[in-house]
């Protein structure tokens, strides 16, 4: 399994949709009921309110077109967003990169975008692969990282991205997130103050932008969302040969026979 528990919640969510929806529906024929001219007292009428609810019972068909319509809509909009992505991937990347860190060659013809959280565990599998192919491929690839902490399950995914921004203020992002990802076990407060201790970071700086991250990873964090990213890592790659979503197996692939 190459995502953080996080995608259980978000492959799940069309059903946590569907049955918000259904409440919705049914506080509504309440509320249609209570709407109706009643008595002084304003109570809810009981047969009409067993009309009500005879006529979902009858046609319930009804009820789920109109939330399967509107999935579809949602999914359109992702959709689309996903293909306006893309398109900017290959014809605009600085669009796409903004200001987030990158790494590796800035004349290479592949951008590989990765979606991840310091606390995923699975990311960190994934970062020693990433060492390993940005050192084998030096000149093939350029490496872009988007923070998508899973505040849900990950206590600790959005103070570490804070570190991390903090960090890359004084040009020390890769160094500081190498470090993250080596002391996944240890995430803190006081191994953040550490690691930037050792890198040497001017330690008054880097308290003061802990306070200024939040935008930055808060549009990270929106641009998956509008996406529709299921979970971390994520990765999207525009290549000569390939520009879409891919796995960790096919990013090796694609670096490989890239010429």
């Amino acid at each position: 399994m190459s995502f953080c528990m996080g995608i259980f919640f978000d492959w799940f969510s069309p059903l946590f949709q569907y049955l918000r929806s259904w409440t919705a529906i049914g506080l509504l024929c309440l509320v249609v009921t209570w709407s109706f001219p009643a008595q002084a007292a304003t109570r809810i009428d009981p047969q009409l309110e067993q009309q009500v609810l005879q006529i979902i019972r009858e046609h319930p068909e009804v009820l789920i077109e109109s939330v399967q319509a509107y999935q579809q809509q949602q999914q359109q909009k992702v959709k689309q967003v996903q293909q306006a992505f893309l398109q900017d991937l290959k014809t605009n990347p600085q669009t796409v990169i903004g200001e987030s860190p990158t790494t590796g060659s800035t004349q290479s013809k592949i951008l590989l975008v990765e979606f991840s959280d310091f606390q995923c565990p699975y990311c960190a599998e994934a970062h020693k692969t990433l060492k390993e192919l940005l050192a084998k491929y030096p000149d093939k690839v350029r490496l872009v990282y988007k923070n998508l902490p899973l505040i849900s399950i990950h206590a600790e995914a959005l103070p570490a991205a804070t570190a991390a921004w903090a960090a890359y203020q004084q040009g020390k992002f890769w160094e500081y997130h190498d470090a993250l990802f080596t002391n996944q076990k240890q995430l803190g407060k006081v191994i953040y103050l550490d690691i930037a201790k050792k890198l040497n970071l001017d330690l008054g700086k880097f308290k003061r932008d802990l306070t200024l991250a939040t935008p930055a990873i808060t549009k990270d964090i929106q641009l998956a969302e509008k996406l529709g990213v299921p979970g971390t890592p994520f990765f999207v790659i525009n290549s000569p040969t390939f520009s879409g979503v891919v796995q960790l197996e096919e990013i090796k692939s694609i670096l490989a026979n890239a010429k």
